[in-house]
């Protein structure tokens, strides 16, 4: 409200009304025959018709231009007071004749006041609807919450901000000026029996500024049969406009309304019922039903996942909020909705989750990976389930009750760190797990593709490398336990090891067993072709294998040069010069020991060969899933 002249808005003034607001001492002595009550409600009556006179739109053109609202509360305060004092005239009235004359010009006016505070509630909530947005309402609420009327609304807002030393802008003072006239309004009319017609005006203005409030927050009302028949990526644009208007729409839009709603109607609460849900029922049913409808969509597949658990995870995340917002008895069937939805949410990602097991088991791929890198299985899986585990919590609730059903038991040794107190928890713990197994169990099948072992356990060695890895470097870690890390680590150790003791043992084998033992040339000579043969094979073969984990691969490298070398060293150290002496040249000695480490620097790196190979199986096809 605007303050004239530095007066306040509420001060004493008289109304700027053309004529002197009216006062008792207008009225005629009573005449001595009636009693005191009877002279008092005539006077009452008397009182009542110059005020309702003054702001009848019908006979003065003063009331048709100006509001009582506006400016000056004293006039309005007055007015209301004399509807009130009119309402115990009337009853009296009853009681004494309810047939009399005076009853019925009571009554007249009345109605005339009733329609006047009608059109006041009308224009205050046109002329509002910026300053009784759901935000502004829901931002100061907890300031509204002491005020009662525009009567007290004065005195308590300097009250309480005289206090707290804190500061209101105009845009609040307005604001929460207009909840007060709205409230005065709706208990005057409630009070004299006319709420029906107050509550028609205001259900259908904050119907109208509900249903626009969602329609700017994107949010559009849609049918089942239209979203099955959009495309996904149109269907997730969707999903994203929905995210984004959820939390807005609870936190604020419906929020904000219930407290205008309690507020203005609080001398009823069967009429703030009503009225809230005629106002917020449909938006809060179409929006808390979209997801639904998503979780419905037929061609829901694994990568589809991740936007049905932002849905699910929406709603549970705001579920507090919408119970207490919507916790009136006649809005069951909006928290029944809310309910609804996660129920198929949920239903929904146990069939993603089946499904996309169902895929790994199924993957039919026959291509050998180039160089025993990692498989595009094992790339787009572990992807995958590590983000996955970001959802670790919305999916430990949807899990919880779905236990995990093998055709075989699970082995101990695998699955007996991953115990927890926290049944949810070790529910998704055991379903992560139980993934992992399940492709690694389809790695270890593929190692039939590799005609050399040693390459067979450099491919399980880099795939378990890349799985351990993923699973450090996101939620996994959290959830499989340091124990589950480090068994599998160790797996990789057997694997590595397992790879040098195949890959290498010809051209350990070529030297003898006491490199430094007494031999003839012609057997020097020998072990020197032998060796020469051997690591030449070893090279050539290594150079087109690889390992993609630079850390992995240098361990390897390092133990490899740590076993080979210091053999070699000894044996060519030993015979070298003898060979020289009795040949006559020591061609035959192509490597000397020092240069044995810049060669098997060489290997590993997969020259010549690639790490993409083609794949039949629809699990991988579209390779990583982005978020």
């Amino acid at each position: 409200m605007a303050r004239k002249g530095g007066r306040s808005i509420f001060s004493k003034s008289s109304s700027p009304s053309p004529a002197s607001s009216p006062s008792r001492s207008t009225i005629p002595p009573s005449s001595p025959h009636r009693t005191f009550s009877e002279s008092l409600m005539e006077e009452n009556l008397e009182i009542a018709q110059a005020f309702i006179a003054k702001w009848d739109s019908d006979e003065s053109s003063f009331a048709k231009v100006n509001s009582l609202f506006h400016g000056d509360r004293s006039e309005a305060r007055q007015y209301l007071n004399s509807i009130k004092d009119l309402q115990s005239t009337m009853h009296f009235f009853i009681s004494q004749d309810s047939g009399s004359e005076k009853l019925v010009r009571a009554q007249t006016l009345m109605q005339t006041a009733m329609k006047r505070l009608q059109k006041e509630f009308y224009q205050i909530l046109s002329s509002n609807r910026a300053n009784l947005d759901p935000e502004s309402v829901s931002n100061h609420s907890s300031r509204t919450s002491t005020i009662s009327s525009l009567s007290d609304f004065e005195d308590e807002i300097e009250e309480e901000f005289r206090v707290t030393g804190e500061s209101i802008s105009e845009v609040e003072r307005v604001s929460m000026a207009a909840m007060a006239d709205l409230k005065s309004i709706a208990d005057c009319m409630i009070s004299a029996g006319y709420g029906k017609e107050c509550v028609k005006i205001y259900k259908i203005i904050r119907k109208s500024i509900v249903d626009e409030g969602l329609y700017r927050l994107g949010f559009e009302k849609m049918s089942l049969s239209q979203v099955q028949k959009m495309d996904w990526e149109v269907l997730e644009l969707r999903i994203k406009n929905w995210l984004n208007a959820m939390k807005v729409a609870v936190k604020t839009l419906f929020y904000g309304e219930r407290i205008l709603c309690d507020h203005v109607f609080s001398a009823s609460l069967s009429i703030t019922e009503s009225c809230f849900a005629e106002i917020t029922r449909e938006g809060a049913m179409a929006l808390f039903g979209f997801p639904e409808m998503v979780g419905k969509f037929k061609k829901l597949s694994p990568e589809k996942m991740f936007r049905i658990l932002d849905l699910y995870e929406a709603i549970t995340n705001l579920f507090p909020e919408i119970e207490f917002i919507f916790s009136f008895e006649s809005m069951s069937a909006v928290l029944t909705q809310a309910v609804n939805s996660l129920i198929k949410l949920g239903e929904a990602v146990r069939m993603m989750l089946s499904d996309f097991e169902a895929a790994i088991q199924k993957d039919s791929s026959k291509t050998a990976v180039p160089g025993g890198g990692v498989h595009p299985l094992t790339r787009y899986v572990m992807n995958y389930i590590s983000f996955l585990s970001d959802y670790s919590q919305t999916l430990s609730d949807i899990v919880a009750d779905w236990p995990l059903t093998t055709q075989s038991p699970l082995p101990e040794s695998y699955f007996g760190s991953l115990d927890s107190d926290d049944g949810s928890s070790s529910s998704i713990t055991m379903r992560f797990a139980w993934l992992i197994l399940v492709v690694l169990c389809k790695l270890d099948g593929k190692t039939e593709l590799y005609k050399d072992v040693a390459l067979s356990y450099l491919f399980l060695a880099n795939n378990l490398q890349y799985v351990v890895v993923k699973v450090c470097n996101s939620n996994l870690k959290f959830l499989l336990g340091e124990d589950w890390i480090a068994k599998h680590e160790s797996k990789v150790k057997q694997y590595t090891s397992n790879y040098q003791r195949m890959g290498w043992s010809k051209v350990f084998a070529s030297l003898p067993e006491d490199p430094t033992a007494e031999i003839s040339p012609d057997q020097a000579k020998s072990y020197f072709k032998r060796f020469n043969a051997a690591f030449e094979e070893a090279y050539r073969k290594q150079t087109s294998w690889l390992v993609a984990d630079s850390k992995l691969r240098d361990e390897i490298k390092v133990s490899v040069v740590n076993r080979l070398v210091p053999v070699y060293r000894a044996y060519y150290e030993k015979h070298r010069v003898g060979l020289a002496r009795e040949c006559g040249s020591d061609s035959l000695v192509r490597y000397a020991p020092e240069n044995l480490a810049n060669y098997l620097s060489d290997i590993l790196y997969g020259v010549g060969g690639g790490v993409s190979v083609s794949s039949s199986s629809s699990l991988h096809s579209n390779g990583r899933h982005s978020r």
